[in-house]
């Protein structure tokens, strides 16, 4: 079944598979019906919303069905960053059925109901001898929390569907015009919120919900969490400020102290992509100590992977709004937002510690012989590190080299955050001329 219709008086494109006509199968005549209305919806610039529940290809009809499954493919690579696509997997998708939704911007499972995957279970035991079940192997939760392919989990059918419609009020209908805009703040001196200057807790290894910042900033603290099952140590979603959209990238002090991890690195940087595709500005909350140490990490590729947050910041010509909370050290101070990167507001709060490393560090580094041959090195340790805190872990050298344009009280962040997107409106930057870059996949 293919159409279109309105969601929330905007016009979308959609395509249903259905299970209960030849196990939803794709053949030549399904095929031609959703590369037609993708074409219409590229034509005319309006969202794509494929409903997905099916066996796979049509093997009666051989490689006609495969030749029209890379049709959709090529198509979901054109409308990439021109109309927002949305794939709800409302059954079975298996096999190069994936790979369509794979592509597109975001993926919808309902918890008990849906699976993905590329060999299913019978195969897998076959071949490898594991014994895995379907939910385990490609369920709802499975792609939700453990491989990030998909990035919310629904209830239920209904409930994925009223997922979708809130998804697509946060995204405008295609990348040449903006997000739906609702009533401004009317006095934006009065937006002032108390309970975040004491928000913080004094020492720096006690973690914060950073969702609880989240919500002061945002009007009403509405936030549509994407991913929030998978690398929770990092807060992506869309919310609104000032009556429009933004794409908020947040550190999550809760889990690994808001570390930045390979799975951390890549869902942030797809997100910051999507918000620069969708002409999105970006709100990033920083309080991050490093990236997440070990040989995993490492052996896995934290370099090359962690590089794509650098590369998706650096690329995003959107309105750039960066606060920096508590920590901001060593290269993931770079990589989250900073003034480096071309982030266009920077600002921190008071309990910023800017700094290559962790007072405790540095001190142990710099100080290691002294420490060695003093008599007390305990209470010398906290001397030093008391030092280094003072002069060192501080917003204020970041503020008088430019790198942070305000040191604000957290009570008016929102004010602030308000002002500056505001300004940033009428923003206007392109990038230099290429065929495209080459992003360190």
């Amino acid at each position: 079944m293919t159409g279109y219709g309105t969601v929330d008086g905007r016009q979308v494109c959609v395509f249903s598979q259905d299970f209960t006509v030849f196990g939803g199968s794709l053949g030549e005549v399904l095929g031609e019906k959703i590369i037609k209305i993708m074409d219409l919806a590229l034509k005319t610039g309006c969202p794509v919303v494929g409903i997905n529940d099916s066996g796979g290809a049509r093997i009666q009809e051989g490689v006609v069905a495969l030749g029209l499954y890379g049709e959709i493919f090529y198509r979901n690579v054109m409308a990439s960053g021109v109309v927002p696509q949305l794939s709800l997997i409302m059954g079975p998708c298996a096999g190069g059925a994936v790979y369509s939704p794979a592509i597109t911007d975001f993926t919808l499972m309902v918890d008990q109901t849906s699976h993905m995957f590329i060999t299913g279970p019978d195969v897998i035991k076959t071949v490898t001898g594991e014994d895995v079940g379907m939910e385990e192997l490609g369920g709802a939760h499975t792609h939700n929390s453990r491989s990030g392919v998909a990035h919310f989990q629904a209830a239920d059918e209904l409930d994925c569907l009223e997922t979708a419609k809130a998804l697509l009020a946060f995204l405008p209908s295609n990348n040449l015009t903006d997000a739906p805009a609702f009533a401004e703040v009317a006095d934006v001196e009065a937006e002032v919120s108390p309970e975040l200057d004491v928000f913080v807790p004094d020492s720096p290894n006690t973690p914060y919900d950073m969702h609880t910042v989240i919500g002061y900033l945002l009007d009403d603290g509405d936030f549509l969490e994407v991913h929030a099952q998978f690398a929770q140590n990092m807060i992506c979603g869309f919310g609104r400020v000032d009556g429009r959209s933004v794409g908020v990238v947040a550190n999550q002090p809760m889990h690994f102290a808001g570390t930045l991890d390979i799975d951390a690195s890549e869902k942030a940087a797809r997100f910051v992509r999507t918000c620069d595709a969708f002409n999105i500005p970006i709100l990033t909350l920083v309080d991050v100590p490093g990236f997440l140490p070990g040989t995993s990490q490492e052996w896995n590729g934290i370099i090359r992977r962690g590089a794509k947050l650098i590369y998706a910041y650096a690329e995003a010509t959107v309105p750039k709004v960066t606060v920096i909370t508590r920590k901001a050290y060593g290269g993931a101070y770079d990589v989250m937002g900073s003034k480096h990167l071309r982030a266009d507001i920077n600002l921190a709060w008071p309990t910023a510690e800017i700094a290559v490393m962790g007072a405790q560090g540095a001190v142990n580094i710099i100080y290691r012989r002294e420490l060695a041959s003093t008599e007390n090195p305990d209470a010398r340790r906290a001397e030093l590190i008391a030092d280094y805190t003072a002069h060192f872990a501080t917003p204020y050298i970041a503020a008088e080299r430019g790198y942070v344009d305000a040191v604000i009280p957290p009570s008016a962040t929102r004010r602030e955050v308000i002002r500056a997107l505001r300004l940033l409106r009428t923003k206007r930057e392109s990038l230099p001329p290429k065929k495209h870059g080459n992003i360190p996949l």
